[in-house]
Formats: structure tokens, sequence, C-alpha cells
């Protein structure tokens, strides 16, 4: 499993917030991308956790456009990670990029 730290932005029930250590990843085993943001305080359970079961977002811009319909964004990959999905072919883009 690949996991990187990156930040994502949100604006739910009408409060813009922001989150510098949000988890993005793949799970090879699961065949998915999978998306954990803004940690609960008492139950660190993530308020944003996309990408809980098999084959879910196959592609990562399904993950980004699934974060967006849930009023979230996350801000572009470092190149170094980018890099590295492309290499072991887990970074694709769906037809409609």
């Amino acid at each position: 499993m690949s996991r990187y730290t990156i930040t994502v932005t949100g604006t739910v029930t009408g409060h813009s917030r922001s989150d510098r250590e949000a988890i993005i990843g793949y799970d090879p085993p699961l065949r998915t991308y999978f998306l954990q943001a803004f940690p609960h305080e008492e139950t660190d359970e993530p308020a944003l956790w996309l990408g809980t079961h098999g084959q879910a977002f196959e592609m990562l811009d399904d993950l980004h456009h699934a974060a967006m319909a849930h009023g979230y964004d996350f801000m572009p990959l470092p190149p170094d990670v980018a890099t590295s999905w492309r290499m072991t072919g887990r970074y694709r883009r769906s037809s409609a990029a």
C-alpha cells in the first residue's frame, strides 16, 4: 500500500476548512485509490474517507471527482508521487480527462 500526505480543502455546512495532513494512497489488494481527511478529535475516524471497498476508485480522476462531489478538493500530487504512480501503473487518467 502506498500512502502520501497531501492537503485537502472543503466547504461543508458553510464552513471552509483545510487538512494539511490528509492521506491519499493506493491499496493494491483492493485495487482502489483512497483518501482520508479531517480526523475526529476524539475517535480519530476521518470525516472524509473514500475508497473503502474493492475497486471503488480504479482511476485517480474518479477519486478526485468523488471528493469534489462531497464538497472537498485536494491539491495536485507532488511530482515525486505522480512519477512513482506513473511508473507503477497506478496513476491512470479517465478517458474523459
